[in-house]
């Protein structure tokens, strides 16, 4: 996955904006004002921090080297994933969108009717 194709990915998440808010390279994706992806695109290596169900962060750890528990952010909800070609794109695609759908289940109901979002039971 290039850093190209992870903002485009981040960017299709229905309401979804970027913003630099800590500095000019630091992407940070927001939905509502809320942030479900970190990634300084112009990393070498590129890297992406996103929001995780505790236990499945934990589990997603332990199998990948690449994913770790996130940058300077509580490693209970986020993992840092490094885009090395380790860890399948497929998952990172999945992660994306689990992040996503994370931040937006935490939103009031308003905004998520807005988002025309409904919740993911099992992504199996």
């Amino acid at each position: 996955m290039t850093p190209g194709e992870l903002r485009e990915l981040c960017l299709e998440m229905p309401g979804a904006d970027e913003t630099f808010p800590f500095d000019e390279s630091s992407s940070v994706f927001k939905v509502s004002g809320k942030i479900f992806a970190i990634a300084p695109l112009q990393a070498a290596p590129l890297r992406v921090s996103l929001k995780c169900d505790p236990d499945l962060a934990v589990e997603l750890r332990l199998r990948y080297p690449a994913i770790t528990g996130g940058y300077h952010l509580n490693k209970k909800h986020w993992n840092t994933v490094v885009v090395d070609g380790s860890v399948p794109d497929d998952l990172v695609r999945q992660m994306v969108e689990d992040s996503y759908d994370l931040v937006v289940a935490g939103l009031p109901r308003r905004e998520r009717e807005k988002l025309c979002w409904q919740a993911v039971v099992d992504r199996g």
